[in-house]
């Protein structure tokens, strides 16, 4: 893989320069860790007794573990302040962060909406444009209110005649979204407040008098952090309405676990439904036949084109009575499909987009005649054109190997937007000219530095059971591989999700600091399609914690790095990921940062959303499932006396998809078993949840704590540039 490159004027700053070293020693003094009391609680699981003693920091707003949470705080503050690289480390991530930051166009009528940062802004702003050239405005800026920063915008869609904006927010990092609806013509929010929103979209009718979406029941405020989110339902709202006087279009009383969202066709006559059920791949599809798009029958009968889950499946367009569907059904890398709603048995169906024998396909959006099929290949981004009977139409040719996503654009337009980056080059805009056929950017941020010294290439691994596994690696031009480069190796492996080049400033700074940065494409993970996903998951989940250890050998194999030079991270699944590799091969890393993790896995589906992992992980309530789970749970496998890796785990006490208990558990038991002197702490957020919205200023708060932790014990030392 060739290196990607994006030139820019280098700033002369005074910066402290990390180079590996054995002079850098961590505190004498061994910490001393708050008294965590361990209780009796004793569970049984299938006749296996199963101890869970910090069961009572599960309740994370009881007197008892918020006096935990802030003694635990006072002492990683304490220790991260300490720290003698830290603040030359955060000043310059806040110079290196402080680059303009731009969204793909969504475009309404002759309106393009984009969201917009400076630089520092604690969140995006939304600004509006009338056609290509109009001077943007702002509409929505969730920094003018003041606060700390933590309101967020989470998800906005303008109405067809692009006269209204329905948009969602966010508090202090919380899943649960409150919908508003903006006059765009006014800047101003309309009476229209919705409530109790998790996990929705929101589907405007073109008569432009409202949208479907999706909420829950009101929670008690006692539960709305921690109970479980079952029975969503999908509801109508005409504008200037109460909430209460919404219309349900459609709920399964009898299905609990079944989630919906909406979208119309971009013609409007249809709402299509997908009908999900926790976070399978695996769905339904049905439709509202709206009739006609300014007098739209809301409440017609729901049809069931698709109502059995044996596949993914995802509405791209329609011709007429003919959906295009993107699906694995029989095509485990993906394919397009034509169903004629008319004459909907299987046989009738027809290929649209044959799958690709090496490439994934990972999204598809049809625009004016054509539909432009984003593919991964090897986990780099290719954009494919082909006609609605599926011709190809030629390629998009992209600057380089890297990530595209959001690509937008309608039926009724003659260009799209999408937005390409790599771990070198930020986030770029480009807008393609369908009847030209080129393209050329729209927008291109500046960046305060210049990264031509540095390059990313591709590297195969071989796991445990022989699986070829991709890695990128992201190092300065002609790094000597001696064994002493401090690396970070980061992984996720879960969930269909892939993990592709993507920026990210503090990366950068890593990289600047002298160290390695590389990403292993896990089983688990979409990468490589459905077989590769559902190679690391239930029962086959120890597989991507090897590939995970396979990859963190090959780094010191090959003489990258060494044992005491390497970092691992990871958050969410991922963060399930570094606690059980630490439990498995704790000798083979020298620092773990596990972020927002799922570390409890025998009772991680008993809070909010953690039921709909059940697809991925299994579940303990399974006989077979639990003992799997048991075998790798990183709260369940830590050996007291062991010598675990300098570990962070970070966290935030609003997290209400993977709950803050699984962190505080994991804590308080890492460092009753913590054996040697490597220093084990938690770091809990307040006001922040999984991580969504979180605003720049904490952002940059946690990086540098993160860099200054790992050069710490790393042995990193501060060096002066010249």
């Amino acid at each position: 893989m060739s290196a990607i490159h994006i030139r820019a004027g280098t700033v002369a700053i005074p910066f402290l320069i990390l180079a590996a070293s054995a002079a850098a020693q961590p505190p004498a003094a061994p910490l001393r860790y708050p008294s965590t009391r361990a209780s009796d609680q004793v569970d049984s699981y299938h006749g296996t007794a199963v101890p869970d003693p910090y069961r009572w920091l599960e309740d994370t707003d009881a007197p008892e573990t918020r006096t935990w949470i802030d003694a635990q705080n006072a002492l990683t503050f304490g220790y991260l302040a300490a720290l003698p690289s830290r603040a030359a480390i955060r000043e310059r991530l806040q110079r290196v962060w402080n680059y303009p930051k731009f969204s793909a166009p969504v475009k309404a009528k002759n309106q393009y909406f984009t969201l917009e940062n400076t630089g520092l802004q604690n969140q995006p702003v939304l600004y509006v444009r009338e056609g290509l050239i109009g001077k943007p405005r702002v509409l929505l800026d969730m920094n003018s209110g003041g606060g700390d920063g933590t309101i967020a915008l989470t998800t906005f869609e303008p109405s067809p005649n692009a006269n209204y904006l329905a948009y969602g927010v966010s508090s202090g990092g919380s899943d649960w979204q409150e919908f508003r609806v903006r006059d765009v013509r006014t800047a101003r929010d309309m009476s229209d407040t919705l409530k109790w929103v998790k996990f929705s979209t929101v589907a405007w009718t073109h008569d432009n008098k409202g949208f479907f979406y999706s909420r829950y029941d009101a929670p008690t405020a006692a539960t709305a952090m921690l109970a479980v989110n079952r029975n969503q339902k999908l509801y109508y709202h005409r504008l200037g309405r109460p909430q209460s006087a919404d219309e349900l279009i459609y709920s399964r009383a009898d299905e609990p676990d079944w989630g919906f969202d909406a979208e119309v066709s971009d013609d409007g006559y249809f709402a299509i439904i997908h009908v999900w059920e926790g976070t399978d791949p695996k769905n339904r599809v049905y439709f509202i036949d709206l009739d006609a798009p300014t007098r739209p029958r809301i409440t017609a009968p729901v049809v069931k084109l698709i109502d059995e889950a044996d596949a993914a499946y995802r509405f791209v367009q329609n011709e007429g009575q003919t959906f295009i569907m993107r699906t694995d059904l029989e095509a485990p890398r993906g394919r397009l499909i034509g169903i004629n709603i008319t004459a909907t048995r299987r046989e009738n169906w027809r290929a649209v987009v044959k799958e690709s024998p090496t490439a994934t396909l990972v999204d598809a959006e049809a625009v004016s005649d054509r539909i432009a099929v984003t593919y991964l290949e090897n986990a780099v981004s290719e954009v494919r054109l082909f006609s609605l009977r599926g011709t190809p139409r030629g390629n998009v040719e992209l600057p380089g190997l890297g990530t595209v996503t959001e690509v937008t654009g309608h039926e009724l337009d003659d260009e799209f937007f999408y937005s390409f980056s790599s771990y070198l080059v930020p986030p770029t805009i480009y807008r393609y000219d369908l009847k030209k056929n080129r393209q050329a950017v729209f927008q291109q941020p500046a960046l305060p530095m210049d990264v031509s010294g540095f390059e990313t290439k591709q590297v195969t691994v071989k796991s445990k059971d022989g699986t070829s596994v991709p890695m990128f690696i992201t190092a300065r031009r002609g790094v000597t591989l001696n064994g002493t480069n401090p690396t970070l190796l980061y992984g996720y492996g879960g969930f269909n999700v892939s993990l592709t080049p993507e920026f990210a400033a503090e990366r950068l700074v890593w990289l600047e600091m002298g160290g390695i940065y590389a990403v292993a494409n896990l089983r688990g993970g979409g990468e490589m399609g459905k077989e590769w996903h559902e190679a690391g998951t239930l029962g086959r989940k120890q597989n991507v914690f090897d590939d995970f250890i396979a990859a963190a050998e090959y780094l010191v194999a090959e003489r990258y790095t060494s044992a005491a030079k390497l970092a691992i991270q990871g958050g969410s699944n991922g963060g399930l990921l570094v606690g059980a590799a630490m439990a498995q091969r704790p000798e083979l890393f020298a620092v773990a940062l596990p972020a927002v993790g799922v570390m409890d896995m025998l009772r991680f589906h008993k809070f909010t959303i953690g039921w709909a992992w059940v697809s991925d992980y299994g579940s303990a309530d399974d006989a077979e499932q639990f003992r799997s789970l048991y075998a790798y749970s990183p709260l369940h496998n830590l050996k007291k006396g062991t010598s675990y890796p300098a570990t962070l785990i970070t966290t935030g006490d609003h997290d209400d998809r993977v709950v803050p208990g699984h962190s505080f558990k994991f804590a308080a038991a890492l460092q009753a078993a913590q054996g040697g002197s490597a220093p084990t702490l938690i770091r809990i957020e307040t006001r922040a949840g999984h991580g969504a919205g979180k605003p720049t200023s904490k952002r940059i708060e946690e990086a540098a704590d993160r860099l200054a932790f790992t050069a710490h014990n790393l042995r990193m030392t501060p060096v002066p540039t010249p």
